[in-house]
This record gives structure tokens, C-alpha cells and sequence, in this order.
């Protein structure tokens, strides 16, 4: 784990570069042009979808530059802006750090009537064989939320607390609730399914990426699988990047790229040759060789916004028995994984709950004993727990990984030496990521499943990995009373309530062991001098960062200077 004077160390850095930039931007007029060329934090996958209906994890990421939605992160309160939001968590706007996008206003007319005042004029661009230039009304909206609750594909509950969604007016959208639900701001309003359409697409293939548009900052101007997406700027764009005072058009930037780079020496190849400016997602393992080799490279560390687990299927034997499950967690040595593996760049405890949800997460050193020593290496007591539940020779179960994941790849055979230790054998199944994805979706993957899932935001964690039912409750567990009191936490207003709530809840799934828990690796991100008003965000919504790279700009003069 992270010792507290690293800590003050890290946030005295992250202060220091924050401060830097923030000077570094006033000194400087932001220039316009140029290709902005990124290695994201998905830099090894392939857009899973185009379509929001489809309601896959990734779409948002990939069509999030011109499809907006209601609500987005107000980048104005962010670190490099001397705010207090580093913008870096995967799906959270907590309270303070969320602005209008589409949305310019939005008030309770009662307990259960949300209405939301869209901003006047703006656009959708002219999109030959689809649609005219026309301004964004409420019917957009309507037809937007409309689609995606009528879809095969929903997850099941998502939008049960809206009784319906009508357009007041033009510029007027009235949602009308039958029970209130916490998470109303995130799951239509910059969740991972809330891209705003225009109704013309109804008309077109959503799948086909050359028939997108939206009112975004960028235009999707090519797709190549395995190489690039690449994003062009919307003429006359509608929001402002406020600096020095001043108010500019943005995006700064003519085009996009995302570069598709599945390997990880090619990733890093890339960022020392300057064939990409910014690399979202660099394991601790190769920083300090980049720093060396290309030191003049900028750096920020996060942690990283995705739980690591083996979930353990408990509508299946032997994992039906939490005794096997506690005796899974106790028989891997995770603090040797923190200290080895992630060479101290991680943290021991940081799922579901994750250490930023503050209110909501409660250190493992004052939760209960029972589940302080599932984080410790007690191979002796895991044993003991497989005799007691009839394993006493132990037993072989298939796990499942994806191929795509060069951290899990190199961690799941360490894992499987553990479980050897204590007589369980681990067979590995290695699949392609569309497949790993499919199995899960479909309910039919193995007992074990070696897999990387999001924190979201504090309730959204409890609720996709334990409420009976849900796509993303890889364990498949389900207990009743733990259903009811998820949906207690969900329709709870007071948000300290809530909290207490969700605290008693994670306790109890962390005893319950359906995961076998893993430490949270830091992220580090590098990028180029060049590349200004940047900060390391990541993320400006639900895995969106669209409105992020809208604000950046290259000094081309600075790139030129260092030979590129």
C-alpha cells in the first residue's frame, strides 16, 4: 500500500504540475490547428458499437465526441484550473462537479418531476443522405431515451423508476418519475447511455459509424479496425473554453485520432517517436524506462478506475460454498502482489468501493476483522476451509481471460500458483475480448471469469455487481434481502443515509466473497510538452472524454523546436 508520506509526496506534485500548467496557459494564447493524435486508456480495443442501443460499456468512449448528452463535468473546476476534481474517475460526478451541457438549466417542480431547459441554438451539423443542419429541440431527447428503454439490449431495471419522458417544448424536457432514484443524474444525463441523437437516425443504420452525427465538438471521419478512428472538428460549435478571462471556440484542434495499439511495446514505441501525443495508460512497469529514455515526456499518476477479480460463479459448485470462496481469497498473497507484482503501485483494498468516493468508502483498517483477513495470505486456514466444505483434495476449475488484457495475462498465472499451494488447480482459458464479453453477457462463462470491471460511482457498484439479475454481476449472485436494501440505498434522498447504507452493504458483500478481491493498480499517464491545457483528465462523464480533448491545443512552434 500507498504509505501516507507518498501520498502527501504524489498530491504535492499533482499540485505543483496543476500549478505549472495553470501558468503555463496564462502565459500563452491557445493556437488553432493541428492533429491530436491519442493513445487512450482503451488504446488495445476496437469500438465495440456506434449504436447507444446497444448497450455496450465502450460506445460512450467512442461516440461520446459527437454524441452529447445533458450533463457533462464542469472542466472549469478541475486540478489544472485550481479546482478540486481531477476528473480522472470513470463514471462519478460527485456533488459540485457536474455542469449543463445540453442542458443549460434543470429544477424539481416536485418530488418526482425533474424538468430540464435546454440550451438554445445548438446545432446538427449537415450530414448528406441523413439529415439538413437543424437546432436541437426536445423531441430529440424524448426519442433519444425512447430508443434506448425500448431496446432489446437494456439492462434490466435502468430506467424502471421513469414512468415517461415528454417534450413541454422545444426547449423544455419533463421527466416524469414513479419513484425517486440517486443515480437520475448519471443514468440519463452523462451515463454510459445517454447520448443525445438526432431523430433522423431513426431512419438509418445506427451500427454504421458513416451515418453518425451529433451536436458534439467532433464528426467521425474514418474508422480503420485494428489502426485508428479519427474525428474531425464541428464547424461553428456551440460551447466556449473560457481562458485568461476570455471566451474561445473551440475544439482548438482540426482532427482527432485514436490510435488502436494492441501492444503495449508498440504503445510505447509510439510515445518516445512522437507518433502520438498522449498516452493515456502506462503500467508502473515501463515509467521509469521512459523517463530515462524520453525525459522530456509530462507524467501524472492516478489510480486506476477499474476492480480486479477472479468472480466466482456461486450458482455453481464449489462455489456455491463461501467457505470455498473465503478460502480462495485467504490462499493468494495479495499484499506480495502489491509489493511484486505492482512493485508497490497499488492499493490492497479499492473494490467495489473506491478510496475517492468519499462518504462512501470505508478503509479497510476499520472494517471488521472477518474481512480485514480475506486481504491476508493464509494459505493454512484456506486449507482448512476446503476440508470443511468436503474439498479436501482440492478441485480444478476453468477461468476465463481476455486476450486483450496484457496485465491479467501476465497476473493469472501467479494466481494459479497460489491456488496450487493450497490443492486448486486454475485452468486458464484465453478468448478474444468480444468473446470474453459475449460469455458474460449471455450468462454462459466459466466458473471463474479473470476480469477488470469499472467502479462507476458509489451506488452503480453495488448495484451491477450484486443485484440479482444484472448484466454485470459476474458471480451471479443473489440474495433477496441484499436486493431490497441496494434498492433502499437507490431510492434514498438524503445522501448520508445513503452512505451508511451503501458502507453496511460493501461490508457485507466483501464477507459474502464472491469475488476473490485484487489489489488496484496506479495508472500513469505521459504526454508531450506540446500538448497544452491538459492535466492528465480523463474522463468528462461516463467514460466520455470528448469534451476533454475539445479543450486541447498543440503548440506547433514547441513541437517543431524538439524535432518533430
Amino acid at each position: 500500500m500507498t504509505s501516507t508520506k507518498s501520498t502527501a509526496a504524489a498530491v504535492l506534485a499533482l499540485f505543483t504540475l496543476a500549478a505549472a500548467a495553470e501558468n503555463d496557459s496564462r502565459q500563452e494564447e491557445p493556437q488553432y490547428g493541428g492533429t491530436l493524435n491519442i493513445a487512450t486508456v482503451n488504446t488495445a480495443l476496437n469500438a465495440l458499437s456506434w449504436d447507444p442501443a446497444d448497450w455496450n460499456w465502450k460506445q460512450n468512449h467512442d461516440t461520446g465526441m459527437y454524441f452529447e448528452q445533458l450533463f457533462a463535468a464542469d472542466l472549469d473546476k478541475s486540478v489544472k484550473k485550481g479546482g478540486p476534481f481531477a476528473f480522472t474517475m470513470q463514471a462519478y460526478l460527485p456533488a459540485g462537479s457536474m455542469r449543463g451541457e445540453l442542458a443549460e438549466t434543470w429544477e424539481w417542480e416536485d418530488p418526482l418531476t425533474l424538468v430540464v431547459h435546454l440550451r438554445k441554438g445548438i446545432m446538427f451539423p449537415d450530414k448528406p443522405g441523413v439529415m439538413k443542419r437543424r437546432e436541437l429541440v426536445a423531441d430529440d431527447v424524448v426519442f433519444s431515451f425512447e430508443r434506448q428503454a425500448q431496446s432489446p439490449k437494456i439492462i434490466a431495471t435502468y430506467f424502471d423508476h421513469i414512468d415517461r419522458v415528454v417534450a413541454r417544448d422545444d426547449h423544455t424536457v419533463v421527466f416524469e418519475f414513479n419513484e425517486y432514484n440517486a443515480e437520475w443524474d448519471y443514468r440519463f444525463g452523462y451515463g454510459y447511455y445517454s447520448g443525445i441523437l438526432p431523430r433522423e437516425l431513426g431512419a438509418v443504420d445506427v451500427k454504421d459509424w458513416r451515418n453518425a452525427v451529433g451536436s458534439g465538438p467532433f464528426q467521425i471521419e474514418g474508422f480503420i479496425a485494428d489502426n485508428k478512428q479519427t474525428y474531425v472538428r464541428t464547424k461553428d460549435y456551440w460551447d466556449r473554453e473560457t481562458l485568461n478571462g476570455r471566451q474561445h471556440e473551440i475544439p482548438f484542434v482540426d482532427k482527432l485520432v485514436y490510435r488502436i495499439l494492441k501492444r503495449e511495446a508498440t504503445q510505447l514505441a509510439a510515445i518516445r517517436t512522437a507518433q502520438i501525443d498522449i498516452l493515456e495508460n502506462v503500467r508502473w512497469l515501463f515509467v521509469d524506462h521512459l523517463k530515462k529514455t524520453t525525459p522530456e515526456l509530462q507524467w501524472s499518476r492516478w489510480l486506476g478506475t477499474n476492480g480486479i477479480f477472479v468472480a466466482m460463479r456461486v450458482d455453481r459448485e464449489p462455489f456455491d460454498d463461501v467457505r470455498v470462496r473465503q478460502a480462495m481469497n485467504l490462499a493468494v498473497n495479495q499484499p506480495e502482489i502489491v509489493e511484486l507484482f505492482y512493485g508497490g503501485h497499488a492499493e490492497l483494498f479499492c473494490y467495489p468501493q473506491k478510496p475517492g468516493f468519499v462518504g462512501y468508502f470505508e478503509p479497510l483498517e476499520d472494517m471488521p476483522a472477518s474481512v480485514q483477513e480475506l486481504f491476508t495470505h493464509n494459505p493454512e486456514k484456506a486449507k482448512r476451509l476446503l476440508a470443511e466444505a468436503g474439498y479436501a483434495d482440492g478441485f480444478t476449475f476453468k477461468t476465463q481471460v481476455s486476450a486483450n488484457d496484457f496485465l491479467l495475462l501476465e497476473l493469472v498465472p501467479l494466481l494459479a500458483s497460489y491456488l496450487a499451494e493450497v490443492g486448486v488447480t486454475m485452468e486458464i482459458e484465453v478468448l478474444e475480448y468480444g468473446a470474453f464479453l459475449s460469455v458474460m453477457t449471455t450468462r454462459t462463462h466459466a466458473p471463474g471469469y479473470l476480469a477488470q470491471s469499472g467502479h462507476v460511482n458509489p451506488t452503480t457498484t453495488l448495484r451491477k455487481n450484486f443485484l440479482s439479475g444484472q448484466q454485470w454481476n459476474i458471480a451471479q449472485y443473489s440474495n433477496p434481502d441484499v436486493d431490497e436494501r441496494i434498492l433502499e440505498m437507490l431510492r434514498t434522498r438524503d445522501e448520508e443515509t445513503r452512505q451508511e447504507i451503501a458502507r453496511a452493504l460493501t461490508i457485507q458483500m466483501l464477507d459474502e466473497a464472491a469475488y476473490l478481491w485484487l489489489p488496484c493498480q496506479y495508472v500513469h499517464t505521459a504526454w508531450w510538452p506540446w500538448v497544452k491545457n491538459y492535466n492528465a483528465e480523463i474522463r468528462a462523464g461516463a467514460q466520455r472524454p470528448g469534451p476533454i480533448y475539445a479543450r486541447i491545443w498543440i503548440d506547433q512552434k514547441m513541437k517543431k523546436e524538439m524535432g518533430f
